[in-house]
């Protein structure tokens, strides 16, 4: 069995090539083929996963948004520089493409303007919007802006991700099972029962990636199903949709940092409507909350966004 928290490393047919073809000089191997007509196959194949993934970028962007969403999705096409490293797995390959069209999808909610309502809004400008998109179902949309530098939010958010049960109560755990490339993992987390026990403890299996465009942060994720992870007793396995976290600094104080939130969670089981959005939009604003908290308390490592 794979560790469950190493690193991959991308590995992929090449890596197998030694145990299927004896003559690697330029002979012909156990199946009929010549090295030369594996190296072509192997690199149309990668060609082709590409073209595919270019295609449902394409058609899932929108075309009005704002300018730092903008920039991400010109410049984050689907798939793209982690296949131009080396191949993965088909496995792997589905994991990356999941997390990335989450993204894609997240980004395009956050960049349609129109339709968002008022949950709540804090004193300190915090607030917290809602609206319901086609096909996902009710979202909410967390806006702060955090006295602290980008990389360090980053940091507390992706590089220390397992400690978040630190400083969140809401989490009680969190842990990477697998680790895909550089900016895609899978995780499963484990959050505490919530509005007076009335939501039961419930835990999420997702595959995450993190992208970097120019001046901004995007960390998104999606439920996906991990077979090392199977559903745990007494907890209700529930689901991400396309979510994301948005960092970049704020336009003339790069000491700050804009942050958008964006959730969407099917919790499962019997929960009255009100219920959900009271339990959602409340989990957003205490984590803003904590947040602040940790990154005060905090000493920051050299954060690497």
């Amino acid at each position: 069995m794979r560790n469950m928290k190493g690193e991959s490393g991308g590995r992929g047919e090449h890596e197998r090539l030694p145990r299927l073809w004896k003559d690697p000089g330029g002979g012909t191997g156990h199946l009929g083929f010549g090295w030369s007509q594996l190296c072509l196959f192997l690199g149309l194949r990668h060609q082709a996963v590409l073209a595919i993934g270019q295609e449902l970028n394409r058609r899932t962007l929108g075309d009005a948004s704002p300018g730092w969403i903008s920039q991400v999705r010109r410049r984050s096409s689907l798939l793209g520089s982690q296949l131009e490293a080396a191949l993965y797995s088909e496995q792997e390959l589905s994991y990356i493409q999941q997390g990335e069209v989450a993204m894609q999808k997240a980004l395009g909610i956050l960049s349609n303007q129109e339709g968002w309502k008022k949950e709540t809004q804090q004193e300190n400008g915090d607030e917290v919007l809602s609206k319901v998109v086609p096909d996902v179902g009710k979202v909410f949309r967390l806006e702060v802006v955090v006295d602290q530098p980008m990389d360090r939010l980053y940091e507390e958010l992706v590089d220390r991700m397992e400690a978040m049960g630190e400083w969140n109560p809401n989490v009680k755990e969190i842990k990477v099972l697998q680790k895909i490339g550089k900016n895609t993992i899978i995780t499963h987390e484990l959050a505490a029962a919530a509005a007076g026990n009335l939501v039961g403890p419930r835990d999420f299996v997702s595959v995450r990636c993190a992208k970097r465009r120019g001046s901004t942060c995007v960390l998104a994720g999606v439920a996906t199903h991990f077979g090392e992870m199977p559903e745990q007793s007494g907890v209700i396995r529930a689901e991400h949709g396309p979510t994301c976290m948005v960092l970049h600094p704020v336009a003339g104080s790069p000491s700050k940092t804009k942050f958008t939130w964006l959730l969407s969670i099917d919790l499962k089981g019997w929960l009255p409507k009100t219920i959900i959005n009271q339990v959602l939009s409340q989990t957003q604003m205490d984590f803003a909350n904590h947040l602040r908290k940790r990154l005060e308390s905090s000493p920051a490592s050299e954060a690497r966004c």
